[in-house]
């Protein structure tokens, strides 16, 4: 199992690097052929497309090598015992935001399957709108995994798993 989540991971951060790197050279292509009076329109909407995706992959590889950014003024100042106590909370307040994130994401992916996407015919928007699903799906696993490393006491946590991919 864990040579699958490690897999996973590798998968995740190459993707959220291809997506970005998409999306630079997408609107890069968009400037310059508006440059060249022969702009391509659907550049920028693929690349907002490509951002929505990246922007929660790339979420998730932060949350999982705790670097996103946090105010610990509070918590340093508290005893061992309690400062668990909050993080074990605070845990759990994220993962019933990223069930609901889960859940309104699917019925929105659901309902939004037969827009089209910026008037592309074939396209559905459900590509874009299922970002929010999978990435908070995605958050949700890495969440789970934290307070399981805090609930073992463990203080390596996902630290371990995330440097095991480089």
């Amino acid at each position: 199992m864990r040579a699958f989540y490690n897999a996973v991971l590798r998968a995740e951060a190459i993707l959220a690097g291809t997506l970005l790197l998409l999306m630079v050279g997408l609107i890069f292509a968009g400037g310059v052929a508006r440059m060249m009076h022969s702009p391509i329109n659907w550049t920028i909407d693929f690349a907002t497309c490509f951002f929505a995706w990246a922007c929660f992959l790339c979420a998730d590889i932060a949350w999982r090598k705790d670097a996103l950014m946090s105010i610990d003024v509070i918590k340093a100042r508290l005893p061992e015992g309690l400062r668990r106590l909050l993080q074990i909370g605070n845990y759990l307040i994220i993962m019933a935001f990223l069930g609901v994130g889960v859940y309104a994401g699917l019925w929105l992916a659901w309902t939004s399957r037969a827009r089209s996407f910026q008037g592309i015919p074939g396209i559905s928007y459900s590509w874009v709108t299922m970002s929010l699903p999978v990435g908070a799906f995605l958050l949700l696993i890495t969440t789970i995994v934290k307070l399981r490393a805090e609930l073992r006491n463990d203080p390596i946590g996902v630290a371990a798993s995330a440097s095991e991919q480089g």
